[in-house]
């Protein structure tokens, strides 16, 4: 069995670790050249692997990935945070991962969105605008009129703060 004193150091010093590297981020993404990008998630595992999850508002490069490799190593080692040895890994959030922030979605305007509000409901449709507080997106609906069935495009908007969980719906079409 692990002693508590263990679990208790280990749990601050990657408090400790994760904190430093946002605010070193943070300091970073003033810069002009990284302006433009945000942070979206640090990590510090248990195996000594530091994982960071960055975005841009115009998408993620490698190049931007490496620059904030490198800039982040020179404190990292300089500090002796994580010893001889460790992981680091930076990368953008990838198409699997769920959209977070309200910033993210406007440069995905004109893609395919499933979203899951709080209270349950599931839509997927193109989404064609996104403002600060909200996102619209437009799907087609299909209906009984009569005896028949009629297709119509239909416009919802959803507020962030009703948002459980979005994700950009990939199409290799």
């Amino acid at each position: 069995m692990v002693p508590s004193f263990f679990c208790l150091f280990f749990y601050e010093l990657v408090k400790s670790v994760e904190e430093k590297i946002i605010d070193l981020l943070e300091e970073k993404f003033t810069d002009p050249e990284f302006e433009n990008c945000f942070w979206l998630d640090v990590k510090l595992l248990p195996n000594k692997k530091l994982e960071i999850i960055i975005d841009c508002d115009t998408g993620v490069t490698f190049d931007t990935c490496r620059k904030i490799s490198r800039y982040l190593e020179s404190f990292i080692d300089e500090e002796q945070w994580l010893g001889q040895k460790y992981t680091l890994e930076v990368s953008s959030p990838g198409a699997d991962r769920p959209l977070q922030l309200p910033r993210q979605y406007t440069k995905h305007i004109g893609r395919k969105l499933e979203v899951k509000t709080n209270e349950g409901e599931d839509y997927e449709g193109r989404m064609i605008s996104a403002t600060e507080t909200e996102i619209t997106l437009q799907y087609k609906v299909r209906r009984k009129e009569g005896k028949r069935k009629v297709t119509e495009e239909v416009e919802t908007t959803i507020l962030f703060t009703d948002i459980k969980k979005a994700k950009v719906k990939l199409s290799f079409k």
